[in-house]
């Protein structure tokens, strides 16, 4: 039986061989025939079985990261054909709402090509009204076609930088889909009104057709909210309109006991010539907090029907944690002279919620007045909740303290928002559509499969990381010393987060005077002689002694040891 495999091209004598590049194996020798102007030094996937391996496809020189990115994406099984595309929807949907005039934006990332949501608010009287329009891949995708059986079996887009393993057909992912700026595209619309003191009425759902106006990226969108950047009146005002709105959304979900952990997400900048020129941390607030508070809002909305009505669909859940964890948390919290709320004699699984709302609050709070462990110590909070998954039955979400909960606004990418969009157009008698027979086990499924993705990703950050440390080291040197943050501890080392954005591990062998332990509560490595400690949260100065750049792997070493 025939497997693909990413390797590596070299030259054995007269051989080429291929040496698997992301996980240990014997080399095949590659045939020949075929090979094209592959070279000694390409990646490339090879179709390996009996007898000679035959290349398939050449992704560049392994000392590209691009091609490397590419081969990971192949290698985890991702990247493959989409199932063909369906019949185009019809072109007269007499259901459908015009909201061609409606002024209408996105806001996304930069190099966003799926634009799955737009939004459109106008002030009404003593209130406001606020039109969240999300593209309506329900029209495009018949349940039960072969495209919706890829697109289950996909469950996510899968991103790493710079590249997408789309969960539909780029034809619709980027195009017939996607809420480009100034075509007409088909959605469904979720229509809320805020009162006077911007409390969230009743919502009306319905399908439409927008023409979007703006294409803006989160930085854009911060910069005129700034007063950095100067743009037109109508959209001006409808941006600090939705800064208005989106204010007093997320202060009223911290106040019925949300959490309060807010990380950046890491970016990247190629050089053009294989290697990565820079990374940051992407910090808009006010834009990400303008989608992200109005998208809350109307994922709940459709929840909020789809449960009351005791419908199936696939909602997102969150238990609460439990007890035991947070009592843990707290103690944790405590080892670590972090001002946290005491815990009730007993406590329940609901005021487990609370308190882990209250917690996140005051690290939070601490991290950044103390100006120590702002990497840590929230991480500490995330490992005590639970996982947030997929469910047929509403089960409520705790980290969003929110009744009923669901995604429901990115349906070029989740799965599971497809799902969402069926139960809902179906109960408003617009659709003539069955939900999956097995809805629990797809649950499962598409549970695991968003865990997968995230896991690759991170692998992939981690790759693009190595290539960046080994490129500040070439032009630093090797003794170069980084300040950084220890934000993890097993028995065997501490972990490190430096210079911003980097993270190696520092072995327990490699730490001078002593011979360390984790302690009890895991918050700490403890010198068995001395008593000194490397703890969460505290500062540590290293240095790099070794960069697995194919594993996106660092080690260091404590500056203080390599001096000596």
């Amino acid at each position: 039986m025939s497997e693909l495999v990413v390797c590596e091209l070299a030259r054995r004598g007269k051989l080429l061989v291929g040496e698997p590049y992301f996980e240990g194996g014997v080399p095949v020798v590659v045939d020949r025939k075929g090979a094209g102007d592959a070279s000694p030094g390409d990646l490339a996937v090879v179709t390996a079985g009996r007898g000679r391996a035959r290349i398939r496809t050449v992704l560049g020189p392994a000392s590209h990261v691009e091609a490397v990115l590419e081969g990971l994406l192949w290698h985890e099984g991702v990247r493959r054909e989409h199932a063909p595309l369906p019949s185009a929807p019809p072109e007269e949907e007499p259901d459908r709402v015009d909201l061609r005039e409606l002024f209408a934006f996105t806001i996304d990332p930069d190099e966003a090509k799926d634009f799955d949501d737009a939004l459109s608010l106008r002030r009404e009287g003593d209130g406001v009204r606020a039109w969240v329009h999300i593209a309506d891949v329900s029209a495009h995708v018949p349940a039960g076609s072969p495209l919706d059986g890829d697109a289950a079996e996909r469950a996510f887009s899968v991103y790493v930088p710079g590249r997408v393993e789309p969960m539909l057909p780029e034809e619709l992912s980027s195009d017939l889909c996607s809420l480009r700026p100034h075509v007409e595209r088909r959605c469904v619309t979720v229509e809320i009104p805020f009162g006077p003191d911007l409390a969230p009425g009743e919502a009306s759902f319905y399908r439409s057709v927008i023409r979007s106006r703006e294409r803006l990226t989160y930085g854009h969108a911060q910069a005129i909210l700034a007063g950095r950047e100067r743009a037109g009146e109508e959209l001006a005002s409808t941006l600090r309109l939705a800064h208005e709105v989106t204010d007093a959304l997320r202060r009223r979900r911290y106040g019925r006991g949300a959490l309060r952990i807010e990380t950046g997400e890491i970016a990247f900048a190629f050089d053009g010539e294989g290697g990565v020129e820079r990374a940051w941390i992407e910090e808009e607030p006010l834009a990400h907090m303008l989608v992200e508070e109005l998208m809350i809002a109307a994922n709940e909305a459709v929840a909020g029907l789809l449960a009351g009505r005791d419908r199936d669909a696939l909602y997102r859940v969150h238990e609460r944690p439990d007890p035991q964890s947070v009592e843990l948390l707290l103690a944790k919290l405590a080892d670590l002279e972090i001002p946290a709320p005491p815990a009730p004699d007993h406590l329940t699984p609901a005021e487990a919620a609370r308190l882990a709302a209250r917690a996140s609050t005051a690290v939070g709070r601490y991290a950044e007045q103390s100006g120590r462990g702002g990497e840590a110590f929230p991480a500490l909070v995330l490992r005590a909740l639970k996982q947030a998954r997929y469910d047929p039955r509403n089960l409520g979400h705790s980290g969003l303290a929110s009744r009923a909960y669901c995604h429901f606004t990115s349906p070029i990418r989740r799965y599971p928002d497809l799902v969402c969009h069926r139960a809902l157009l179906r109960e408003l008698d617009v659709l003539d559509v069955e939900l999956p027979d097995d809805l629990p086990e797809l649950a499962e499924w598409t549970s695991v499969r968003e865990r997968d993705a995230a896991q690759l990703e991170y692998r992939a950050d981690e790759l693009c990381l190595a290539w960046l440390l080994e490129r500040r080291l070439f032009e630093t040197g090797w003794d170069a010393t980084f300040e950084g943050e220890i934000v993890g501890a097993i028995g065997s080392g501490v972990f490190v987060r430096f210079d911003g954005v980097f993270e190696g591990y520092v072995p327990a062998r490699r730490l001078p005077g002593d011979y360390f332990e984790l302690n009890p509560l895991g918050t700490a490595l403890v010198g068995r002689r001395t008593g000194s400690s490397y703890r969460l949260g505290d500062p540590i100065a290293v240095r790099v002694e070794d960069v697995r750049r194919w594993e996106g792997k660092v080690e260091l070493s404590p500056a203080e040891a390599s001096e000596k």
